[in-house]
């Protein structure tokens, strides 16, 4: 923690050793979060830039984050995919797959694959943000449920009962989605 503070000051300087050691090290991470939401990986490239953009940003206009990184990082990234969200929402479209067809998956396998793939996808979309975000960085980016709490700014109690909620309702409407078909 005390690193982290090290580096927040010396990236409030615009130091440009401290910029790249925070790209080196938060990227990865910021990317599987958004890739975790978001299908598109050119779109996910598109808002993991965006979140360090803000990041800049935010250094340059001295509203940079004032305790941690990691948790300005993801708060932004959280609010980049729903930014995402109500764009698409606006423009609905079917997204088609860039994949190479298996030689050992047949046609039949491709169709259950991308059906499941889009019952996943309904099945998120209908869990709030938050849950969305706890089930993100729990199962997308393996962090423990202290760091999650510390990363969201909810108590630990908190964040483990949104995950108890959004799995509960995203069994809920799987398993509705399994019996009506």
């Amino acid at each position: 923690m005390q690193e982290e503070l090290k580096l927040l000051n010396r990236a409030r300087a615009l130091d440009e050793d401290a910029l790249t050691e925070i790209h080196n090290q938060y990227y990865g991470a910021v990317y599987r979060y958004i890739s975790f939401r978001i299908n598109d990986m050119q779109t996910v490239e598109d808002l993991t830039s965006e979140v360090f953009t803000r990041f800049l940003s935010a250094l340059q206009d001295r509203n940079a984050p004032q305790n941690t990184i990691q948790g300005w990082l993801y708060g932004t990234a959280a609010r980049v995919v729903k930014e995402q969200y109500r764009k698409q929402k606006r423009t609905e479209s079917t997204q088609l797959s860039e994949s190479l067809p298996s030689p050992i998956m047949g046609p039949e396998q491709g169709v259950e694959k991308s059906m499941t793939l889009e019952n996943l996808r309904s099945a998120l979309s209908i869990l709030t943000d938050d849950q969305q975000h706890v089930l993100s960085l729990r199962f997308g980016q393996g962090m423990p449920i202290r760091e999650v709490a510390k990363t969201i700014d909810k108590s630990e109690g908190s964040v483990k009962m949104l995950q108890v909620r959004a799995i509960a309702a995203l069994t809920r409407h799987l398993h509705g989605v399994e019996v009506s078909q």
